[in-house]
């Protein structure tokens, strides 16, 4: 009932919309433009979901099959007042995104996926402010709708830092025609989104830095996977990451599970760091990755030193991607992801996924279906094969 109230609550506009015959944007570029008659605010709504099916064998075991809505999601956007002062909101209605309710979130869906406002208050300087991705690895940043393959690699699901609730710094420079700096630095909560009970333990605070040394990519194709605007001259975008959760209460720095003790929280330091890059060019593009994920001590312990059974997910990880496409829009890619944990720690054995991709553009991200299959090994266990089919389609 409280999902249908408020999809009524964001559709009822929609049809006041349609009985004023107001024109809508093509294809791919939201349902609807609104501007103020003083165009002092303007506000686009965009939906999209994709359809996931995937088969999972392992040898001795019987195939898993599973067919889900993986996700779907309202997002607006738009400025208020003045164009400097610009916002987003991002829904997510999928039980994949709305799943994880615990005491610390007041047992409810965890509906908000992003709410920020951003502020360019003097001339490169933006402030952000609200709930929205940390500045962390580029393929958690890279939307879930631009990926180059089905999903992200098995890295970012192991060390990424995702979304929290604080502020944000952002500025960049142009040093020269082709050679342009950016800076973030972000204050957050450190226990992920949609928490409304706390702060436990400390804050969470994120640098990161990017050059771009051949100038800016064609639509900000840095973040956004393959290369469909063919850039026509060679781009590059490094960048690097440090993140370090001051007391951090759970065993993925702010993700994974809390690290409940006999006092209330296990609380230790967790320090992430992230190397990656992105090149590009007539229709090739590769992107790299490295994290590296330690802690002060990752054993979280009692009041009286006996251990509780919860570890943080120490260790290090790569991941390399590449993908070609054809001027048909048809894209074949590749993906190598290497995760090594501190085995000794948290008994978990090295991981390695290769990964090749098949995908048709039909209208670029917006409308898309892509098919992968990966092969995992992990030390000590059979191997796995997983074939993943996905239909995206984005308004």
């Amino acid at each position: 009932m409280r999902q249908r109230v408020i999809l009524l609550l964001f559709f009822l506009p929609i049809l006041s919309i349609h009985s004023q015959e107001i024109p809508s944007p093509k294809f791919g570029k939201g349902l609807f433009n609104l501007v103020g008659k003083d165009s002092s605010w303007t506000m686009n709504l965009g939906a999209r979901m994709q359809f996931l099916a995937t088969s999972n064998f392992e040898d001795g075991q019987s195939p898993e099959h599973n067919m889900l809505i993986r996700r779907a999601r309202i997002k607006m956007d738009g400025f208020a007042f003045s164009p400097k002062l610009k916002y987003k909101i991002e829904l997510g209605l999928s039980n994949r995104d709305i799943g994880g309710a615990n005491a610390f979130t007041n047992n409810g869906p965890r509906y908000i996926l992003d709410a920020v406002i951003k502020y360019n208050f003097y001339e490169n300087f933006v402030i952000w402010a609200g709930q929205t991705k940390l500045p962390g690895n580029r393929e958690r940043v890279i939307s879930s709708g631009n990926m180059q393959q089905v999903d992200r690699s098995l890295l970012n699901s192991r060390f990424n830092i995702d979304r929290d609730v604080g502020i944000q710094l952002r500025h960049h420079i142009d040093v020269a025609d082709n050679f342009v700096i950016r800076e973030v630095f972000a204050f957050s909560q450190g226990e992920g989104r949609n928490v409304t009970i706390g702060n436990l333990g400390g804050h969470q605070y994120t640098g990161r830095i990017e050059l771009l040394p051949m100038g800016n990519f064609i639509s900000k194709g840095d973040y956004s996977a393959s290369d469909l605007k063919r850039e026509p001259k060679p781009k590059l975008a490094l960048g690097v990451t440090y993140d370090h959760n001051n007391n951090a209460v759970k065993t993925r720095s702010n993700l994974g599970s809390y690290m409940i003790n006999d006092d209330g929280f296990y609380e230790t330091n967790i320090n992430t760091w992230f190397v990656d890059a992105m090149f590009k060019y007539r229709g090739f593009s590769t992107m790299i990755e490295y994290a590296d994920r330690e802690a002060s001590d990752p054993v979280a312990k009692n009041s009286d030193g006996s251990e509780t059974g919860d570890i943080v997910l120490i260790g290090k990880g790569i991941n390399i991607q590449s993908g070609y496409l054809f001027k048909n829009n048809l894209e074949v890619s590749g993906r190598y992801t290497h995760n090594n944990f501190d085995e000794g720690i948290t008994g978990r054995a090295p991981e390695t996924q290769y990964t090749f991709g098949l995908s048709k553009f039909v209208v670029g991200h917006k409308l898309k279906v892509q098919t992968d299959v990966s092969l995992l090994q992990v030390d000590g266990r059979e191997d796995q094969i997983l074939y993943r089919l996905q239909v995206d389609l984005h308004f």
